[in-house]
């Protein structure tokens, strides 16, 4: 069995602060629930961590902060794990305060390497009393007793909106704390988009991959539309609570057609389509991590239907070139600048 991540054994090192009824934000690893006593609410917004979740006595897991299990002032002990995003701690901490019961306890777990140090002024705003009790697992673990509750979380609040606009189309995009590329698109995504002007997808229906925000399939429908052209459905999946939620929002808005998933990779998809288009994520945490782009190229041939074709951007140093060309076919560069490189390729038949 692998190692918990160092926040979590963290968290075990100092279970004995955990007082009633518990509620977890930000669980990485479902294999700590078993060694936590007493039970409570563990929240993930990662989709393979949820789907791998055993049948626990006592735990009630939730998906994403739209989940329906979120239920207010039910917790005497809220565990907040350090997000890697910055901005998504202070909507972790606002959902706390809505979890929180009268007089519960808070605590906040992050590594050190991982920025939990420049996270306290975060903490102090809503918990000036809280103090760190522990330096462990290369953590550090604050606590707050008396945290201050709040009477509701409005995740509509926490939205916001954008303009994205390449080629002449625009479309309006949803954004959440802790989303890729909130609040503006990234030059890949710009680079990805004109290509997509310039040579289009073949017609019929496709998967947005990682889809962040649901800019691209968003984009494509906005683009066929605006050419005339009757606009194919577009899925779009992603591993990402807020992603799903920011890409619903995203797709209602600019009625763009198509299915939207909750998935780790390719796992919860079955159709096969005509071409899948991606920007997909190369971190994690703080490092470089390709892990899920290569486990994505092996399995995306296999949802490509004969002749359809893989669009992807990526960043210039990334070694996708040859792996696209081993597991989809052979490869073409269709823009290209010291930071990016968009690559189009064909499933053989």
């Amino acid at each position: 069995m692998s190692a918990l991540p160092n926040a979590h054994e963290a968290l075990l090192k100092n279970r004995d602060l955990i007082v009633g009824r518990l509620a977890l934000i930000g669980l990485s690893d479902t294999s700590l629930l078993s060694d936590l006593p007493g039970g409570g609410l563990a929240l993930t917004d990662h989709a393979g961590v949820f789907a791998r979740t055993p049948a626990l006595n006592g735990w009630q897991m939730a998906f994403g902060y739209d989940d329906t299990a979120l239920q207010g002032n039910a917790a005497n002990t809220v565990v907040v794990f350090l997000p890697k995003a910055r901005a998504e701690l202070a909507f972790r901490l606002a959902l706390a305060g809505y979890l929180a019961a009268a007089g519960a306890r808070l605590i906040l777990i992050g590594e050190k390497r991982e920025g939990i140090a420049g996270a306290v002024k975060q903490l102090k705003a809503v918990a000036p009393e809280a103090s760190k009790v522990d330096s462990a697992r290369h953590c550090q673990v604050w606590l707050a007793d008396s945290f201050a509750t709040a009477g509701g979380f409005d995740l509509e609040h926490w939205m916001s909106w954008h303009i994205v606009d390449a080629a002449g189309v625009q479309v309006s995009v949803a954004g959440l704390p802790g989303i890729f590329s909130d609040g503006e698109p990234d030059h890949g995504t710009l680079m990805l988009l004109q290509t997509l002007a310039d040579l289009p997808l073949p017609r019929g229906h496709s998967l947005d991959f990682a889809c962040g925000s649901g800019v691209i399939g968003s984009w494509i429908q906005a683009w066929q539309r605006a050419g005339g052209t009757e606009p194919a459905p577009i899925d779009a999946v992603d591993v990402q609570s807020q992603a799903v939620i920011c890409t619903r929002a995203t797709y209602q808005k600019n009625q763009t057609l198509g299915d939207v998933l909750a998935s780790d990779g390719l796992a919860a998809v079955t159709r096969k389509y005509r071409a899948i288009v991606t920007n997909p994520p190369f971190h994690a945490g703080v490092r470089t991590d390709t892990t899920m782009t290569e486990q994505f190229l092996r399995q995306a041939a296999a949802h490509l239907q004969p002749g359809g074709e893989l669009r992807l951007v990526a960043n210039s140093f990334l070694p996708y070139e040859a792996l696209i060309r081993r597991t989809i076919g052979p490869v073409t560069r269709l823009a290209s600048d010291k930071r990016f490189t968009v690559y189009s390729a064909k499933r053989q038949t």
